[in-house]
């Protein structure tokens, strides 16, 4: 009777979602992705999120399960039908939303159970990552602070959450679990139904502490100690025998890895430095750090960055590749540097989208098994190396006869006086290694890769190439940072941004990171180009951010004025993985101030420090990448302009010294005969020109210039000095 009864059930729903078969996007479905096939092996099933441009909703487009995108036409049936709520949130490269996936939302009789007591909701938190807010400070309330994806969430028609968590197994028994999802479907569909008056009370208690985290509250801006507070309370968590933060697992911090770099400069503390460079050689060194390919991947399952979990992150690689640089400054290792080369030429390679930009990540997964693509035996080494090649592999990234990660615990030339062979052999043969390496894999299943060209992740990829192209003296990584500037901006619409570009066509509209990261690159591309255009669209930018987006108290909102209404109107508050759009927004403001010497910038900063102030006295590594921030406002900042007689390429010796010289707290502008001053956009450049026919440099603080040097020792000795 049982199986009679699902039978109807699966049958209805196949007969419900037949007419959902029509895409707006070319996007190909993954059909290979559900076990529910017909005879001639197309998909039994195909529901709403066939309709649907983002890559992790159309993986989902083919489950037993009748999902529907966030929107109105859900909420309208959850209302109608006076049911519940469930709210998968998550995205195309996580490993445990694939596993969820699998084993509940593909079994026929979870499906059954949701479809015909809930309406069941897909949430792709990196297309909506308001959606993904809101609901991540529930799950959080509601698990002492816990959280992660998939995120799995019970709401009433009204979107008001009452029971939250994670990852769930499918059943009783599974993984362990006493209770499963399906026993969880259960219970709470008939709470739901029989006590409406507990959900509703749970609901209100819910929301209510959201509302409550969320009122504005201002304070005092902080001083200089929020820095030295904040690095006390990080020192202490140091890992000394492996780098990094904490105990496993291990995650890249950028923000914080950049907050050390300044107050290690600010108080010439050397424990500081060192454990950011101990760290990135941890790190680069580690499994981690995709040996052959380049790149990170999202974090280390040990403390000793041996053991990844193999998913890569655009937004993780770019930020890196800034931390690297600014370490090889910093330390004067030009070997950090190359790390970012390598990571650099790792998202032109794999990673660019073919209209430009580049793709939002790459999955953990490949051929259904984790790691599968990234790992090596000895055998498959001497396989496509040859047994001498094969040998120094081994041994140099540490492979043994079980599949393995890559990494590299030992020093070349320690491994090559092991195999007797001379170092600068070894090193020829290591880069023919690495090549043909890379090669192999590339005939192995790759990992699935997540197309969207995410706005905010590629306004943090136009810093690494324009930076690194600052840094680095490359050219072409400032040509790739002009043609992902130019594909983001061409991409607007009435001077608005979208969310992400899907197949070269802008969806969503845009939130505040995504005009803040990009305001950043735009800013980091004019210091690197000395093209005027690039600070005026981060001028219209800015306009956009304080016309939709800014709070009168203080700070952003992540979402517009005219955005959906959500639960509540987020302001983030926290520099995770990525930093906030308010971080990143003090540091642009503060910058815009230094360049155009509108004192309105400076006001709009001093609100932003303001805001967070409170949150800064109570926990200040919360807020890392505002701490730098923080460390700009303070001063003091050099204000340099580079004049030419002729060319910008006759800048070059100056701009070579500030390339190897660690100024976080500076601003630059060139101007030359082929790119002549606009000082109504620039003051700085005002009156400064070329003395005696020669390339000629400008140091200033709070506009006071020190005198006018065409010498590039005495430029090296004004940039390192204090006022």
């Amino acid at each position: 009777m049982r199986r009679a009864l699902l039978a109807i059930v699966v049958l209805a729903i196949a007969a419900a979602l037949w007419r959902y078969p029509a895409t707006t996007s070319t996007t190909p479905i993954e059909p290979g992705r559900t076990r529910h096939l017909n005879p001639d092996g197309t998909p039994t099933y195909t529901n709403r999120l066939a309709r649907e441009a983002s890559p992790y909703l159309r993986q989902h487009a083919h489950n037993p399960v009748d999902w529907y995108p966030w929107g109105a036409e859900a909420f309208a049936k959850a209302r109608a039908e006076r049911k519940p709520i469930l709210l998968s949130i998550g995205y195309s490269t996580c490993h445990w939303c694939h596993v969820m996936e699998e084993e509940s939302f593909e079994d026929d009789e979870i499906a059954a159970y949701l479809n015909a007591h809930y309406v069941a909701i897909k949430v792709d938190r990196e297309e909506r990552p308001d959606v993904d807010a809101v609901y991540m400070n529930a799950v959080r309330l509601m698990n002492d602070g816990g959280g992660g994806w998939p995120m799995t969430l019970w709401l009433t028609p009204e979107r008001r959450p009452f029971y939250a968590g994670t990852y769930f197994p499918p059943r009783a028994g599974a993984r362990g679990a006493r209770v499963g999802f399906l026993e969880l479907l259960t219970r709470l569909a008939e709470t739901f139904a029989d006590d409406p008056t507990k959900v509703e009370t749970a609901a209100s208690d819910v929301v209510s502490r959201l509302e409550a985290a969320a009122t504005p509250e201002t304070g005092a801006a902080p001083g200089v100690e929020a820095l030295t507070r904040a690095y006390a309370e990080l020192a202490p968590t140091f890992d000394a025998t492996h780098g990094g933060f904490g105990m496993r697992p291990k995650f890249p911090q950028p923000s914080e890895l950049l907050f050390l770099l300044r107050y290690g400069r600010r108080t010439a503390d050397a424990a500081a430095l060192d454990m950011v460079v101990r760290t990135l050689d941890a790190m680069a060194a580690g499994g981690i750090h995709d040996q052959v390919g380049g790149g990170f991947h999202r974090y280390a399952t040990d403390v000793a960055w041996r053991v990844p979990h193999y998913e890569k992150m655009l937004y993780d690689n770019a930020l890196l590749a800034v931390v690297y640089l600014e370490a090889a400054q910093a330390s004067g290792r030009a070997d950090l540097a190359d790390v970012t080369r390598t990571t650099l030429a790792y998202l032109e390679r794999d990673m660019r989208a073919p209209r430009g930009g580049f793709f939002a990540a790459s999955d953990a997964d490949s051929d259904g098994e984790e790691g599968k693509y990234f790992v090596w035996t000895a055998a498959e080494l001497e396989h496509a190396l040859g047994p001498e090649r094969g040998r120094l592999a081994a041994a140099y990234f540490d492979v043994a006869a079980e599949p393995t990660t890559l990494a590299t615990p030992k020093p070349l030339a320690e491994v090559a006086q092991g195999l007797a062979l001379a170092p600068d052999v070894a090193r020829r043969e290591l880069d023919t290694i690495v090549a043909t390496l890379r090669d192999a894999r590339a005939t192995r299943v790759a990992p699935h890769v997540d197309r969207k060209v995410v706005v905010s992740w590629n306004g943090l990829a136009v810093s690494a190439f324009a930076r690194g192209a600052f840094v680095l003296r490359d050219p072409t990584l400032a040509a790739r940072a002009v043609e992902t500037a130019d594909v983001l901006l061409g991409a607007r619409h009435d001077g608005r941004l979208p969310r992400f570009l899907m197949d070269g066509e802008p969806r969503g509209d845009g939130y505040l990171d995504d005009y803040a990261f990009l305001e950043d690159g735009l800013l980091d591309l004019y210091e690197t180009t000395f093209d005027a255009r690039w600070l005026r669209e981060a001028l219209a930018l800015q306009r956009v951010l304080e016309a939709r987006f800014a709070d009168p108290h203080g700070g952003y909102f992540l979402t517009a004025a005219d955005h959906e209404t959500l639960l509540t109107r987020e302001k983030p508050d926290y520099d995770g993985a990525e930093p906030t759009g308010n971080s990143v927004a003090l540091a642009n403001l503060l910058r815009l101030y230094e360049l155009t010497g509108d004192d309105g910038y400076r006001t709009r900063a001093d609100g932003v420090l303001a805001a967070f102030g409170p949150l800064l006295a109570r926990r200040p590594g919360a807020l890392s990448q505002m701490l730098c921030g923080l460390d700009f406002q303070q001063g003091p900042v050099k204000e340099i302009v580079l004049v030419s007689p002729s060319d910008d390429a006759a800048l070059a010796p100056f701009v070579d010294v500030l390339a190897r010289t660690f100024l976080p707290s500076r601003v630059v502008a060139g101007v030359s005969r082929t790119r002549p001053a606009d000082v109504a956009l620039v003051p700085l450049l005002d009156g400064k020109t070329a003395i005696g026919g020669r390339p000629t440099a400008y140091v200033c603080e709070r506009r006071t210039c020190k005198l006018p040097t065409a010498d590039v020792e005495e430029f090296r000795r004004q940039i390192g000095r204090a006022s």
